[in-house]
């Protein structure tokens, strides 16, 4: 990053993903701190690039990698200087970085829960017996199977664009997406239903976007501090070492939610057959400065009470 932030001079390079959505996330990112600074948009490049992942659309991303599939070209860009941060989706996130990258900075979050989208019922119950329902999420493949196990859950993989023109085409009945992200690509009128976080608990970090540079970038993470949401952070926190303490990936159908209420936090999470048959959940508590410790305590406590056997052939 060059030394000083000027008007009119491009001076923070910001990486994204290429998809709309990924680019309505850099945009909230720089807005931000177009405002927290007082600069125009000339002092920012958005650069996009194609991820690993966005490229695969013929098989899961469990069978090619997982959730680094996402972010690999984005930190690649950033360890050679062709980016100064990366935006990302903080449920892409692996729950370990590489050496020399962190990952402080979280917008506040928005909207956890998903949306059902259908052109054929107002809800997933309503679904007629043994229609398709597309979807590319374990977590959220595993929980409509638990809900609804007389439909045919198969993989749908692309972005929200390419899915809803799949669904007006009848590929499927139904799918399932963010609604964090619907709303960020003004796009929250297509949701048919809103799914209840008690039933339907969302991936951890979902509706959360995260922003990630070089460790010792002391300008850029003077840049970035007032635009740093705690609350959410603290959240992620929580959520992320949930994920690390089960191992948690794209092979794994888990589910967490951290609320943070002053200086309390209370979790939930479940994890779950791929085939929505078995699951356990685990609810804490405590103090919202001890959020990964929290986190990784009920991982901790979840897989000693699931058992070994319960993750043998999916983990």
């Amino acid at each position: 990053m060059q030394t000083v932030m000027k008007k009119g001079q491009a001076v923070l390079k910001i990486g994204t993903r290429a998809s709309p959505l990924a680019m309505a996330q850099a945009h909230e990112a720089r807005d931000r701190l177009m405002a927290a600074h007082g600069l125009d948009e000339q002092s920012f490049e958005i650069v996009p690039l194609t991820t690993t992942g966005d490229t695969i659309q013929d098989r899961p991303l469990s069978e090619a990698g997982g959730k680094g599939l996402f972010t690999r070209e984005l930190e690649d860009a950033l360890y050679d200087g062709r980016i100064d941060i990366a935006v990302h989706s903080s449920k892409d996130m692996p729950t370990e970085l590489p050496p020399g990258l962190v990952l402080p900075v979280f917008l506040p979050r928005e909207d956890v829960r998903d949306s059902f989208i259908s052109l054929s019922a107002p809800s997933i119950m309503e679904l007629p017996k043994g229609v398709k329902f597309g979807s590319s999420s374990l977590r959220r493949q595993a929980l409509i199977r638990r809900m609804r196990p007389d439909i045919d859950v198969v993989m749908f993989r692309g972005n929200v664009q390419s899915r809803l023109r799949k669904l007006e085409e009848g590929v499927v009945s139904g799918t399932m997406l963010a609604l964090a992200g619907l709303r960020r690509l003004k796009m929250e009128h297509v949701a048919t239903d809103i799914m209840p976080v008690d039933s339907f608990p969302p991936a951890p970090g979902q509706g959360a976007i995260s922003i990630e540079h070089r460790e010792g970038d002391t300008q850029v993470a003077r840049l970035l501090a007032p635009i740093h949401d705690e609350a959410t952070g603290q959240a992620l926190a929580c959520e992320r070492a949930f994920l690390g303490a089960l191992d948690g990936s794209c092979r794994t159908p888990i589910a967490g939610h951290a609320v943070i209420e002053g200086d309390r936090l209370s979790f939930h999470g479940l994890i779950i057959t791929p085939d929505g048959g078995t699951w356990h959940e685990i609810g804490a508590e405590g103090r919202a400065g001890d959020a990964a410790a929290i986190g990784a305590k009920a991982g901790a406590d979840v897989r000693e009470k699931a058992g070994a056997q319960f993750f043998e052939g999916w983990f």
